[in-house]
């Protein structure tokens, strides 16, 4: 009786864990790649520190387009963000374009501000999706 009990725990245990790891993504680099210099550049920028986003914009702009222009993992659908990443590239190259003609710190902010806010919009399609 007491192999019986351990071998349906084992199966049950087996199934969930299998269930569990199936419904994990893949890691897409090229977004952890540009989340990491957006976070960087951003909450720096909500306290007026600017610096970080002067000195990182080209990379930024850089990290958007290889996002854009890489392969999505298993279990992400390229298609459903695809023009919202032609988008983030396009800011980000504005943005770029901004710093290097040093604008204005408020104008930096606000463009910043609305490159974050894509971002999380598109992070937010990315997790709503399912493995396919």
């Amino acid at each position: 009786m007491n192999k019986i009990l351990f071998l349906f725990m084992a199966i049950v245990a087996f199934s969930f864990s299998n269930k569990l790891q199936a419904q994990q993504k893949a890691k897409w680099n090229e977004m952890e790649a540009f989340h990491d210099v957006m976070g960087a550049t951003f909450h720096p920028s909500e306290e007026g520190k600017l610096g970080p986003l002067r000195s990182r914009s080209q990379e930024m702009a850089d990290k958007a387009m290889a996002w854009k222009n890489s392969a999505a993992p298993s279990g992400y659908d390229k298609n459903a963000v695809k023009k919202k990443l032609k988008e983030l590239a396009k800011e980000s190259r504005e943005l770029n374009k901004m710093v290097q003609k040093n604008a204005a710190d408020s104008d930096l902010k606000k463009e910043l501000s609305e490159l974050h806010d894509l971002f999380h919009e598109i992070m937010e399609k990315c997790e709503g999706e399912n493995n396919h």
